[in-house]
């Protein structure tokens, strides 16, 4: 009779224990903001040139349940993350979200994110880090939707010249865009200064 009592017991612990085990990635919601270390033949010239481990990132929106990643790469698109996360180095990202996210994040904020992803969906990539519309790379995407759809600005622009420029990596990198033309004083919002902002607060490391 003991052995049958263990064995239902275990039975029954082994039964609960689904209920209890987190699905992957059932904390990320709409508006979390996902960084990985990109793979690309620039990744080295922009962790460099931020100092940052970091060299691309995009906005968790969910599509029928199920999260997206929408990321400025060849053009700007929705990917799932499962397939986002792949493309990073060793598979690794980071997710941050609001601290203030229940206030800020209404069912309201989260349509407008939403709708205005209509607006960059299918641009180009911008290989020359200018701060326009025409063009978009993946931090400027992400603080652009963030500041038009709920006001709220995260991470501080800096210019050009402000980042490490001296690194060869970086500097052949800047050559083989601008030649001899770099446009010193261009804002620009790098991964970093928003992986780093006071505004966000870490909900998710894999």
């Amino acid at each position: 009779m003991k052995k049958i009592h263990l064995s239902a017991a275990a039975l029954l612990i082994a039964a609960l224990l689904p209920l209890f085990a987190a699905p992957a990635h059932a904390a990320l919601k709409d508006g979390d903001i996902v960084f990985h270390t990109s793979r690309s033949a620039q990744s080295v010239a922009v962790q460099r040139a931020t100092g940052s481990r970091y060299s691309h990132m995009g906005i968790v929106l969910l599509r029928g349940g199920k999260p997206y990643v929408f990321e400025a790469v060849s053009t700007v698109r929705y990917t799932p993350l499962a397939q986002w996360t792949a493309r990073g180095d060793g598979g690794h990202y980071v997710a941050k979200r609001l601290r203030n996210a229940d206030a800020l994040l209404t069912p309201g904020a989260v349509a407008r994110l939403h709708a205005g992803s209509a607006d960059y969906e299918g641009r180009p990539y911008d290989l020359s880090f200018e701060w326009s519309d025409q063009r978009i790379y993946c931090s400027e995407l992400v603080w652009k939707l963030y500041q038009r759809a709920l006001g709220v600005r995260i991470g501080e622009l800096q210019k050009i010249r402000s980042f490490n420029l001296s690194d060869p990596a970086v500097r052949a990198k800047m050559r083989e865009r601008y030649g001899d033309k770099v446009p010193m004083d261009e804002p620009v919002i790098s991964p970093v200064a928003m992986f780093e902002s006071p505004l966000l607060t870490t909900v998710e490391t894999r």
